[in-house]
């Protein structure tokens, strides 16, 4: 339960404090006194948002501190577990906002986060406004309320995460598919463009060799005059460089008979000679090599006109088209590789298909079967909320299914991530009267003592420690809203209950109340709250009776309430 909440710097609130007992407590106050300002603080603990607005003029930050009291075997204690946050039956939770719009917050002295606060506060407190009103009216709503009351909830959360997994592969193997038409289409072309490329058969530098060869072949007789002159004049000829050479080799002996000098110059010419013979020897080699081949020339012009056509398709050179050619390959094999992997798909889509159908099936069979057991507790909390004969069905848009698998065209067509259930909540608050869906007909003060008799319901199911009900008691009044009060104060054996009302038959049926007011204190306006003890509630619960004027008789009137 919450036992202690602090508020400071908040609105119009300075500095607040005050301890909640167990049961029933009641807060009244003229309206603008700050009630629903402590709400507000109340959301901020359960991860609301928050604004620098919120922060009183003149302060730099607000706080707002709350001490919840569990008992030991809460469900929060996992929670506070799997964060690593210390949990002895106590839970203190501190939020503060800056001026800046920062937002800090401290779980049992561990700095924690907003998101950590919205894990938490589902089973911490349960805020039921007017706003909460305006929920009911919506059918989409009505399913998790349904579940709420079947304990259905961890199925439905099962269903959605099997129902995410589903369409997420589904949206896998359709892209899959997709990716495969369109290189199926391609397919014909690359198997071409592959056989094309590995029948020329190509070399890597191929096409400069062959640009060399075409040269040659083009200036053949060219070069074969050059070279047979070059042969002649250096081997051949009567006066050819070799036999000069020669010539000058004889003399030369005899200039190293004359001076040993020489020695050295005639070596030099000697390898000069030798050189040069070796010389004419490879021109003479490479002569005999050259030849006018047109033929030859021929082929080479058509390999180069080959080349250069798979180069203007495939690349600006042969190691390119080459390299192209691996990546066809490899398109090939990753295609392989894509039918292997959609194959994988198709057989867990259909197994997470099968799973799906199967879950979604027996959530619907247990919705079905226990919505005749919440139409009649709704009904018995409806009579005792002072409306006798209403009448409440659950309106089913789709069928019960009749056995445990549904076909597998229903899939597309009516699952959602849900559950295959549509449904929507139908009353009939007068005899005789058709049942019409709750949004259609429903009054302001219907609609509270509708909400009232579903919290009470899924109260007695739910783990949540303290409800906060704010003006639950809109459009009542007299017997009735004396009956909601003892409604309330039947619900608070089961939790700590605070209740924000107007009506007096609501207050008196308190085990505690609380005053909030506002007064100008230095200037300013500021908000408190008080606990009352009994000649205080008497005083507050006649002030709700009477209005301004309070009378003898008007103050015995609520020490009658009070009493009884």
């Amino acid at each position: 339960m919450l036992a202690q909440l602090t508020i400071t710097d908040f609105a119009i609130i300075d500095s607040l404090s005050v301890s909640f007992s167990g049961g029933l407590n009641i807060l009244s106050g003229e309206t603008g006194a700050g009630k629903s300002i402590i709400i507000n603080a109340v959301n901020l603990i359960l991860g609301g948002r928050a604004s620098p607005d919120l922060i009183r003029t003149g302060a730099n930050k607000a706080l707002v501190e709350a001490l919840f009291q569990l008992p030991a075997e809460s469900p929060l204690s996992k929670s506070l577990d799997n964060m690593d946050i210390p949990f002895n039956g106590e839970v203190l939770i501190k939020r503060t906002i800056s001026k800046e719009g920062k937002s800090r917050v401290w779980i049992n002295g561990s700095l924690g986060t907003v998101q950590m606060l919205s894990r938490l506060g589902p089973h911490l407190i349960s805020v039921s406004g007017q706003n909460e009103h305006q929920l009911l009216l919506r059918p989409d709503n009505h399913l998790f309320i349904l579940d709420d009351f079947g304990g259905l909830t961890k199925e439905r959360i099962t269903l959605n995460e099997f129902y995410r997994d589903y369409h997420a592969l589904r949206e896998r193997a359709e892209g899959l598919r997709g990716s495969l038409r369109e290189e199926e289409e391609r397919r014909e072309l690359t198997q071409f463009q592959i056989k094309e490329i590995e029948g020329a058969k190509l070399l890597p530098g191929e096409d400069s060799r062959l640009e060399a060869e075409k040269s040659r072949l083009i200036h053949a007789e060219r070069l074969m005059d050059i070279v047979f002159k070059s042969y002649q004049a250096l081997y051949e000829k009567e006066e050819s460089v070799v036999s000069v050479l020669s010539l000058l080799g004889k003399d030369m002996d005899r200039g190293v008979d004359i001076d040993p000098h020489l020695g050295h110059h005639k070596t030099q010419l000697e390898s000069a000679q030798v050189q040069l013979e070796d010389l004419a020897l490879e021109l003479r080699d490479f002569y005999s090599r050259l030849k006018l081949d047109p033929n030859r020339l021929e082929e080479v012009e058509e390999r180069l006109q080959l080349i250069r056509h798979l180069k203007k398709k495939y690349g600006p050179s042969i190691e390119s088209i080459l390299s192209f050619k691996e990546e066809l390959s490899q398109r090939a094999y990753r295609l392989t590789q894509k039918r292997e992997e959609l194959r994988r798909l198709e057989a867990q889509l259909e197994e997470k298909k099968e799973g799906l159908l199967k879950l979604a099936t027996r959530l619907s069979l247990k919705r079905h079967e226990i919505a005749e057991s919440f139409e009649k507790k709704v009904e018995e909390e409806l009579h005792l909320l002072d409306m006798p004969g209403t009448r409440f069905r659950i309106r089913f848009s789709s069928p019960r299914p009749v056995s445990d698998a549904i076909s597998a065209d229903m899939l597309d067509s009516t699952l959602t991530a849900d559950g295959m259930d549509v449904l929507e909540f139908t009353i009939s608050p007068n005899v005789g009267e058709d049942l019409r869906p709750l949004a259609k007909i429903a009054s302001g003060g219907e609609l509270s003592r509708i909400m009232l008799a579903l919290k009470t319901i899924l109260a007695r199911f739910g783990l949540v420690e303290t409800l906060v009900f704010d003006e639950i008691d809109s459009g009542i009044g007299g017997a009735t809203a004396a009956t909601v009060g003892e409604k309330l104060r039947s619900l608070a054996n089961y939790h700590q209950i605070l209740c924000i009302t107007h009506l007096p038959q609501i207050a008196s049926c308190g085990e505690a109340h609380f005053l909030v007011k506002k007064k100008v204190s230095r200037g300013r306006t500021r908000a408190f709250i008080s606990s009352l003890d009994r000649e205080s509630r008497i005083n507050e619960i006649a002030r709700l009776l009477g209005g301004r004027v309070i009378s003898e008789k008007t103050l015995a009137h609520a020490r009658e309430m009070l009493s009884s």
